[in-house]
């Protein structure tokens, strides 16, 4: 996962609106040494339209303990993806800083399965 380049083609709104955006909680993290990089791997709760989905995040910076439990942003409508044994099914936003990814993090008060938009 890599940071996108500054000088990226624009996007047409309409492609920007299909992107499914909502609200998760993080409701558990293991360990995942097949990776060829630091990751985990996630359980997220997108409440009841959506469910639990699984997901693989490069973001080893977080020890297990602050992501468990945790409000996160993630892309609900891609299609699955098989990373190693583990078929990831959502998408964690983050930023990227100094070679690190920094969650994004919606407001305390938001539901599972709010839309971002």
């Amino acid at each position: 996962m890599g940071a996108p380049e500054a000088d990226a083609e624009p996007l047409a709104w309409a492609e920007f609106a299909r992107v499914d955006m909502r609200v998760g909680r993080i409701v558990a993290v293991e360990e995942f040494p097949e990776a060829r990089r630091p990751a985990w791997k996630l359980r997220v709760d997108f409440g009841p339209e959506i469910g639990v989905r699984r997901s693989s995040a490069q973001i080893a910076n977080y020890p297990s303990e602050q992501l468990e439990g945790r409000l996160v942003i993630g892309v609900v409508n891609f299609p699955p993806k098989q990373i190693g044994p583990v078929r990831s099914e959502c998408l964690v936003l983050g930023t990227y800083s100094d070679g690190r990814v920094l969650l994004l993090n919606p407001e305390p008060d938001a539901q599972l399965g709010d839309r971002v938009g």
